[in-house]
C-alpha cells in the first residue's frame, strides 16, 4: 500500500503506530510534514501538502491517540 496526502486516516494510523507516545496536538505542522514524508509507505509529492491536509492528518492521528488512551 502506498500513501499520498489525501490518505489522512491511513497516515494517522501509521503515525500513531510509529509514535504512540506523542500527543499529536504537540507536533508543529512543519514537524508533522517531515514525519509524514519519512513514512516508508508515503510516496506523495512533499510539495503537495497544505495546512488543511496536515490538519486532517493531525486529527486522524489524534483520534488514534485518544482511542488508545481510553
Amino acid at each position: 500500500m502506498t500513501l499520498d496526502w489525501h490518505d489522512a486516516e491511513d497516515i494517522g494510523i501509521e503515525l500513531f503506530e510509529k509514535y504512540p507516545d506523542i500527543d499529536p496536538l504537540t507536533v508543529r505542522f512543519t514537524d508533522l510534514h517531515t514525519k509524514v514524508t519519512e513514512l516508508p509507505d508515503f510516496e506523495g509529492d512533499p510539495k503537495a501538502s497544505n495546512e488543511g491536509i496536515l490538519e486532517a492528518i493531525q486529527m486522524a492521528w489524534l483520534e488514534e491517540y485518544q482511542d488508545a488512551q481510553d
